[in-house]
């Protein structure tokens, strides 16, 4: 079984670029993209404890926020496991996070994102 500790360097701008991204659109009241670029950055940091906590945290705080109780409630869970998932190998790749998916189906990642993961990986 492989441990998953720490992302990797060359993957960590990617993952950072879209939590910034998520804040910009917050604050420019554009919540749906906001919650696009969550999204993106569970996909990139899903593989790492720290990172892959990080956002379902932001993702309870969306749901928060938006009065969203399905997500509140939905997050709970993934706040209290994904990490531990995540440090044993074991995660559903390519989940979106949210509570509108199931927490252990894989799902599909975006070309773009698959090319960056990639790259970060094998170099």
């Amino acid at each position: 079984m492989k441990l998953n500790w720490n992302m990797p360097a060359k993957l960590r701008p990617f993952y950072r670029q879209e939590l910034t991204a998520y804040h910009t659109c917050w604050r420019e009241g554009n919540p749906v993209a906001a919650w696009k670029h969550l999204e993106r950055a569970h996909i990139l940091g899903q593989p790492y404890p720290l990172e892959h906590t990080t956002v379902h945290w932001k993702m309870l705080r969306f749901g928060l926020r938006t009065k969203n109780t399905t997500e509140v409630i939905g997050q709970l869970p993934r706040l209290l496991v994904g990490g531990v998932k995540s440090w044993a190998g074991k995660i559903p790749v390519g989940n979106t996070g949210g509570a509108n998916v199931p927490p252990l189906r894989p799902m599909p990642i975006p070309n773009d994102l698959k090319r960056i993961i990639a790259s970060a990986i094998n170099h």
